[in-house]
C-alpha cells in the first residue's frame, strides 16, 4: 500500500505550516497600536453617553481610555519580541 502523498505531483503537495511571517503575526503586530488609537481617540472625545449615565470619576482606572491603554500594555510582547529580535541581529 502505498500513502497518497508519494503519488503527488511536487506542486500539489500540502504547504508546510506557515511560518512568524505570516498573517497571524502581523495581526499581533496591529493590536498595541490599534489599542493605543483608540485609547488616544476615545481620551479626545470623552463626551460619549457613558460618561454622562456612569459615574466615571470615582477612579483613574476605570473607563474605556484605562482599558484601552492596560488592552494596548498586554498585546505589547510580540513587539518587544520583533525588537529584541532586531537588536540582536545588528
Amino acid at each position: 500500500m502505498s500513502s497518497t502523498t508519494d503519488a503527488m505531483s511536487p506542486d500539489v503537495r500540502p504547504r508546510p505550516p506557515m511560518s512568524k511571517t505570516g498573517a497571524a503575526h502581523f495581526l499581533s503586530l496591529a493590536a498595541a497600536p490599534t489599542f493605543a488609537v483608540m485609547a488616544l481617540t476615545t481620551g479626545l472625545h470623552d463626551g460619549s453617553m457613558s460618561t454622562m449615565l456612569c459615574a466615571s470619576d470615582a477612579s483613574p482606572f476605570t473607563g474605556m481610555v484605562a482599558m484601552y491603554l492596560l488592552m494596548s500594555a498586554f498585546h505589547l510582547p510580540p513587539w518587544l519580541r520583533m525588537i529584541a529580535d532586531w537588536r540582536q541581529r545588528r
